[in-house]
């Protein structure tokens, strides 16, 4: 659980906050200014009255709309899809606005603000914002612009999250300091390098202390709902914010929900979403989006066929079985990257395996031809697999696709993976494909199983970008 309660910020998250400010203002303003002149241009006479006056409501209206919907609170600046959810649902709220004003307005211009003035600030913005936040994040892995954080929980907890702070610097924390149920770390008064300042009663007077900007509790027998109850008011007055791991399951996004029942706060957790509009939504974006980049992708596709035929003997496609949602089997459909007859040589690799859990690969694999490997770098190779978007068997989106083999071999947890169709790309494809350990790879397959989003979608497709570009993990 994350509270947003309203907290001083440090220096640079102010400086950030301000140029995110001041960067959707001028875009906003850019917007409309290019829309009123080039648009009302041809009715100068009455410029003012038309064009004038609803480019500075449009204005006003989308900075109000931003501000309302909390769109710049620090807490979600630089981070996750929130950043981008809360931008879109002002913009729709803008929108709203602005169709009911026209409507009560009776006013003939207002469907150009609706249809291209809001969907320009919409594009300008997020590139705006997305640039910003490539800017923060060069910052943060070099080590500037992080939050100080104090863990406080039991050691294999508190090690835990130093491990994921120090593998994703993007998010913006660094574990300064550790307390315990004893005082102590696993090298005395250490924990992998970080002090150990105390014991889980000592947190408070330590943040007021200190002036760390975030107390992230971690599961520990220690805290029952009255020690934490009394941290969170102990912790008033500071500028910390206190941040607590839930215990029961992994789960996050828009499947939690904090509600008070009978007085009681409760973490509501509801339902994955497998069915619905949203579903449907997804469904027709995975069918129009694969038309799209197939036309796109059309002449690359035929120059790549003829150089996999010219490069090596057998067909220029690789057909093979996969498991997809509910266990039903597919062919999915590749570039060949390998020499024909590829699959009877497997077992005589066996012993040189070095993919993870029930993966089968090779870094250097002898059956990869020349133009195979180029293919598997930039995942060229996965281009076709766009047909089986298109025809339904797969998504854009989704956990890897896995061999009928595999999926016989999972148990009853990992099964989960087949509850939604399986992706071109996925979590697993932005977070270092092969690189990645079995079980880190299962985990973001599930993580995605439970807490899918259309944002979520939406952030994927676009870090796929740069994950193929770089070409890291692919082999």
């Amino acid at each position: 659980m994350n509270g947003e309660i309203s907290r001083p910020a440090s220096d640079w998250e102010q400086r950030y906050r301000r140029t995110v400010i001041t960067s959707d203002t001028v875009a906003t303003a850019i917007v409309v200014a290019a829309i009123g002149i080039f648009f009302g241009a041809r009715d100068a006479a009455n410029w003012h009255e038309k064009w004038g006056i609803l480019a500075f409501g449009t204005e006003l209206l989308v900075l109000g709309a931003l501000a309302m919907s909390r769109a710049w609170a620090p807490v979600v600046l630089g981070q996750g899809a929130e950043e981008f959810r809360r931008l879109g649902r002002s913009l729709f709220t803008a929108v709203v606005v602005l169709a009911l004003g026209g409507i009560a307005l009776t006013s003939r211009n207002i469907k150009l603000w609706i249809f291209v003035a809001i969907p320009a600030i919409a594009l300008v913005t997020m590139i705006a914002r997305y640039l910003l936040r490539l800017s923060l994040h060069k910052q943060r892995k070099a080590g500037r612009c992080l939050r100080p954080v104090l863990a406080a929980g039991s050691l294999a907890t508190v090690q835990d999250l130093i491990t994921r702070s120090r593998k994703s610097p993007h998010l913006g924390w660094r574990v300064d300091a550790v307390c315990t149920t004893d005082g102590l770390g696993l090298d005395g008064d250490q924990l992998d390098g970080v002090p150990v300042v105390g014991r889980l009663t000592d947190v408070a007077g330590h943040v007021h202390r200190d002036g760390y900007r975030v107390v992230a509790v971690t599961p520990d027998p220690h805290w029952s709902p009255d020690r934490l109850q009394r941290l969170a008011w102990n912790l008033e007055g500071s500028d910390a914010e206190m941040v607590v791991a839930p215990v029961l399951m992994e789960v996050a996004g828009p499947r939690l929900h904090v509600d008070a029942v009978l007085g009681i706060p409760l973490l509501r957790v509801s339902m994955p979403a497998f069915t619905g509009g949203r579903r449907v939504v997804k469904e027709v974006v995975d069918r129009v989006g694969a038309a799209i980049l197939l036309m796109l992708f059309a002449p690359l596709m035929v120059l790549v066929g003829l150089l996999v035929l010219m490069d090596s003997r057998g067909g220029a496609f690789y057909r093979q079985r996969r498991v997809g949602r509910a266990g039903r089997e597919f062919t999915i459909c590749k570039f060949r990257t390998m020499v024909a007859g590829a699959d009877g040589a497997r077992a005589e690799l066996a012993d040189r395996d070095e993919g993870a859990g029930l993966l089968f690969k090779l870094r250097q694999d002898p059956r990869v031809t020349r133009v195979g490997a180029a293919l598997r770098r930039y995942s060229i190779d996965e281009l076709p697999q766009l047909f089986n978007v298109l025809t339904g068997s797969m998504s854009l989106v989704g956990p890897r696709p896995p061999l009928p083999e595999e999926s016989a071999a999972y148990g009853p947890d990992i099964r989960r993976r087949l509850l939604v169709k399986p992706g071109l790309t996925g979590l697993w494809q932005i977070s270092g494909r092969s690189d990645l350990p079995w079980e880190e790879a299962v985990r973001l397959d599930l993580r995605y199983v439970e807490d899918w989003s259309l944002a979520l979608d939406a952030m994927i497709l676009w870090k796929t970008l740069r994950a193929v570009v770089y070409g890291h993990g692919a082999y």
